[in-house]
């Protein structure tokens, strides 16, 4: 995949808004990336207003995880430090950082996203650092992916970094 320009306003635009919803039904994605294990199992990637989407299937099970803005409303929680469930382990981070850090790391993420079919780095209008980049990969059992939230503020941003693995039992 590459790092993306979307020509749509973001949905979610702070951290502390943010929630962890699993296995609710995805919403739909406003950029994706579908990954093919080598065992049958499928990962899609999704970027929705400044927040994402993972929906990974293997072993027959499918799991879904959605960060955003809209997780507690569809029956999630406020977004934890660490979250874990029989194969699944979910943790994000929220660091503030000045805005020329957020502004490098938001270049940075663009170029390690541009030709590579396993990572997905969108952009939103209004700040050339208001982006969700997000990459996954298969394990031996299942799959583990990452995301990172860029939020930019007056002066400072935000930067909500995740990392999930999930085994199916």
């Amino acid at each position: 995949m590459t790092a993306l320009d979307l020509a749509v306003p973001t949905r979610d635009v702070a951290a502390a808004a943010l929630g962890l919803v699993l296995d609710a039904p995805a919403p739909p994605a406003l950029a994706s990336a579908t990954l093919h294990g080598e065992h049958g199992g499928v990962l899609v990637l999704g970027v929705l207003g400044a927040s994402h989407v993972v929906t990974a299937t293997a072993a027959g099970q499918t799991r879904t995880e959605q960060v955003s803005c809209d997780a507690v409303g569809a029956g999630g929680d406020p977004l934890p430090a660490r979250a874990d469930r029989p194969g699944y382990r979910f943790t994000a981070t929220v660091e503030q950082v000045p805005a020329a850090e957020l502004d490098r790391r938001a270049d940075e993420l663009r170029a390690w996203a541009t030709g590579h079919a396993d990572r997905l780095c969108a952009a939103f209008p209004g700040h050339d650092a208001a982006l969700t980049a997000v990459t996954g990969a298969e394990t031996p059992t299942g799959w583990t992916w990452r995301t990172w939230h860029l939020y930019p503020g007056a002066g400072v941003g935000d930067v909500v970094t995740t990392h999930s693995d999930w085994s199916p039992a």
